[in-house]
């Protein structure tokens, strides 16, 4: 077990500026005459989110750990404190219901994935990867918010603290980020995160995943056999991070917990039932 650091995590000025939705900076205007998806909020009404962000009301985090999966594959246990995870909250909402924010992806069959899906600085599509610079929508996604890049980045280096010299994880600078929100019925099945540049990939430069919110089952593994797959349990402030040997592992998520939200989380922001996860990773 160890403390957090001092230096984590955010620009509190960022935040709070970012707080009051003046975020039109990262965002990318539909072109004319394409239909908009329907806006989808992380935050529902309620009197949590009057409060400010300067709110100085004391918070007890639990203790900071870390669980080595794997080489190269590690979860920091409650790195993220419960004012970051409100902030990061605001951030992803006020940019979700923005040109480029939350919409359901899918295929051209039809087929919808169970998650709602905003992507940062590249469009992702299941059937196009990163081929496409506009969505479906018209719009253009918005860029990693600057704020984010030094977490990543101090993440990673405490990460690799824990880690052998043979297992050791590379730096990177993210410049995409997958953005998923799942409800209690939302899953993701079994796949790599291989659709990257070739440098990116074969480096084994990694993606670091942050959870907020319910507790999801997270299942990871070198096959594609569930049988031998592992499991664990990703809670609300936890930081995934896999790279070096294990950056294509297989990997899903299989369940959401219901109801397992930290009350803490709850009393500062009316955060929607389900699980926030944000993949930041180097294009």
């Amino acid at each position: 077990v160890y403390s957090r650091p001092s230096s984590l995590h955010l620009n509190r000025d960022v935040f709070q500026r970012q707080s009051k939705c003046r975020l039109r900076q990262y965002h990318q205007t539909a072109a004319g005459g394409v239909q908009q998806t329907q806006p989808f909020g992380l935050i529902l009404p309620g009197a949590q989110n009057t409060r400010p962000l300067t709110d100085t009301k004391p918070v007890t985090d639990p203790p900071v750990s870390h669980q080595i999966l794997d080489s190269g594959m590690i979860v920091l246990k409650n790195y993220i404190s419960i004012r970051d995870q409100v902030d990061i909250v605001k951030i992803c909402h006020n940019l979700g219901v923005g040109p480029g924010g939350f919409q359901q992806p899918g295929y051209r069959t039809g087929h919808k994935l169970q998650l709602q899906r905003m992507c940062f600085g590249r469009n992702w599509d299941p059937e196009t990867k990163y081929r496409e610079r506009y969505r479906n929508d018209g719009s253009i996604p918005p860029r990693v918010p600057p704020v984010f890049i030094p977490l990543i980045q101090t993440s990673i280096y405490d990460a690799r603290a824990h880690l052998s010299s043979e297992d050791e994880i590379p730096l990177m600078c993210p410049d995409v980020c997958l953005v998923n929100f799942y409800t209690a019925t939302g899953r993701l099945g079994l796949h790599q995160d291989r659709n990257e540049r070739p440098y990116s990939i074969r480096g084994g430069l990694p993606v670091v995943s942050i959870s907020i919110g319910e507790a999801a089952e997270f299942l990871y593994g070198h096959t594609r056999d569930e049988d031998k797959l592992q499991k664990v349990i990703l809670e609300s402030g936890d930081v995934l991070i896999f790279g070096g040997k294990s950056r294509l592992v297989f990997h899903g998520v299989r369940t959401i917990f219901p109801n397992s939200t930290p009350p803490e989380l709850l009393e500062k922001i009316n955060l929607r039932p389900g699980r926030l996860n944000l993949t930041f990773r180097q294009f």
